[in-house]
């Protein structure tokens, strides 16, 4: 299997209100976006974004068409996790977690968006 592109498909009730985080506190940039829906990719990655309107008639299986969110995490990466979240937090999101280090080395604080996605940023320290 040779896999050129993935992409993360959520459902939320206020697309706009999720694309906006992405782009302003995460560097993702609109590549694609109609009536109920936005397609998002970061120029570091080649996986996009997508977030769907909930209750999309063209959504399938429709009997799992509900909302995103629950129990989900969207979970990044990153190389300086205290001077990403000095900065996104001076934006202005919400914060759900202040940067905190698990006893294995996971260093992660977490933001919450429009729909209650939590975005998650951990850095692995020793």
């Amino acid at each position: 299997m040779n896999i050129t592109q993935t992409a993360l498909s959520l459902n939320v009730a206020d697309v706009a209100g999720s694309a906006d985080f992405a782009t302003t506190h995460f560097g993702y940039e609109e590549v694609m976006s109609a009536e109920g829906f936005v397609s998002l990719r970061h120029p570091d990655s080649n996986t996009n974004l997508i977030f769907l309107a909930t209750g999309l008639a063209t959504f399938k299986p429709s009997e799992i068409a509900g909302s995103a969110g629950q129990g989900l995490l969207l979970v990044y990466v990153v190389d300086d996790l205290d001077a990403q979240f000095a900065r996104i937090e001076a934006a202005g999101a919400r914060v759900v977690t202040s940067p905190e280090t698990e006893p294995w080395g996971e260093r992660f604080c977490q933001f919450a968006d429009a729909n209650g996605l939590i975005w998650q940023l951990v850095q692995w320290v020793e």
